[in-house]
């Protein structure tokens, strides 16, 4: 027995690491990072630095992965059947087998209970909110995700319900050119999620969520660009009528020396990089490579950039004492 390779000599630890990394699978934890949003609020207000509204947004930012992934899970365990039949999900977790469905469902289950709990404790509103992100990703689940134009709705719905969520739990006011912004580049994501899935439909030998076969790729196509177009248009109006006035003696001096140099409006400077990310994006979507938004974000160095340079700007911008809020 001494010289039979470890996994024979202790076959349960082979089945419990076996099981936890199915469970790690399963949950999706890179898709925790589109449940960034709900700190827009928090950093658009001004308050990142605030540490009592940060600690709140960053429960209700544990609170969301929790429910997200819960929601994953039930989404596999209902497609589980079909996934087995796709050459690629045939290898998840609960279609391949390797994570059984009981567990599976308790996993559910108690993470759903665990969001709802600390969203309790939150804000009721949150809690509210929470709520109906779980029961519409329920009706998603089980049957509207093949309603073509409804799950591009319900996608985009997801995103929106992030944002405003950290909005709730800080009771902080976001302006409707803000609220237009983040519905024009939520419907733009799912749109472009849609167009990418539609793209590897010849890969997967046209096994593929029914949906997508009741949309036509010139739909998409307008879709996508419709959207994307909205997006840096309503970033364009939320920077013009909310970016704060500037008071460093720099701008000032040069307001003093013509009217043309007078920089009021300085959240104006980041919609060159918006529209790059947009841009960045679309040919993303065009080159079949945008199906998991999550991950491209997080891989893609022209987007990762454009990302961080937004972010510098607006911080420099909203809190280094360029301007006053």
């Amino acid at each position: 027995m001494a010289n039979l390779p470890a996994e024979i000599n202790n076959p349960q630890k082979i089945n419990f690491s076996l099981l936890a990394t199915s469970v790690v699978k399963v949950i999706r934890p890179v898709h925790w990072v589109k449940n960034l949003a709900i700190f827009a609020a928090l950093f658009l207000t001004g308050d990142f630095g605030n540490t009592v509204l940060f600690a709140k947004v960053f429960w209700a930012f544990v609170a969301f992965n929790f429910a997200a992934s819960a929601t994953y899970i039930i989404n596999d365990i209902l497609d589980a059947k079909f996934d087995r039949l796709h050459p690629i999900k045939k290898n998840r977790p609960i279609a391949s087998g390797k994570l059984p469905v009981s567990v599976a469902v308790v996993i559910a289950v108690i993470f759903s209970l665990t969001a709802l709990y600390l969203a309790l404790n939150l804000n009721y509103l949150f809690f509210l909110l929470l709520s109906s992100y779980l029961l519409l990703q329920l009706a998603y689940s089980f049957g509207l995700k093949n309603l073509a134009v409804v799950d591009i709705l319900i996608i985009a719905t997801g995103f929106i319900i992030r944002v405003y969520s950290g909005a709730f739990v800080i009771d902080a006011h976001l302006s409707v050119w803000f609220l237009l912004c983040v519905i024009s580049v939520a419907l733009f994501l799912a749109s472009g999620k849609r167009r990418a899935e539609l793209n590897i439909i010849s890969e997967t030998q046209g096994i593929t969520r029914k949906s997508l076969s009741r949309y036509q790729r010139e739909l998409l196509n307008s879709y996508v660009t419709m959207f994307g177009n909205a997006a840096w248009m309503s970033w364009a109006l939320y920077t013009f009528f909310e970016s704060p006035k500037a008071v460093l003696p720099v701008w000032l001096f040069l307001a003093e020396l013509s009217r043309a140099t007078t920089i009021n409006k300085l959240l104006m400077i980041t919609i060159p990089v918006v529209i790059f990310g947009i841009m960045r994006y679309e040919a993303l979507i065009f080159e079949d490579r945008s199906e998991a938004p999550e991950k491209v974000l997080l891989t893609d160095n022209g987007l990762i950039i454009a990302a961080l340079l937004w972010s510098g700007l607006v911080y420099l911008i909203l809190y280094s004492g360029i301007s006053a809020i």
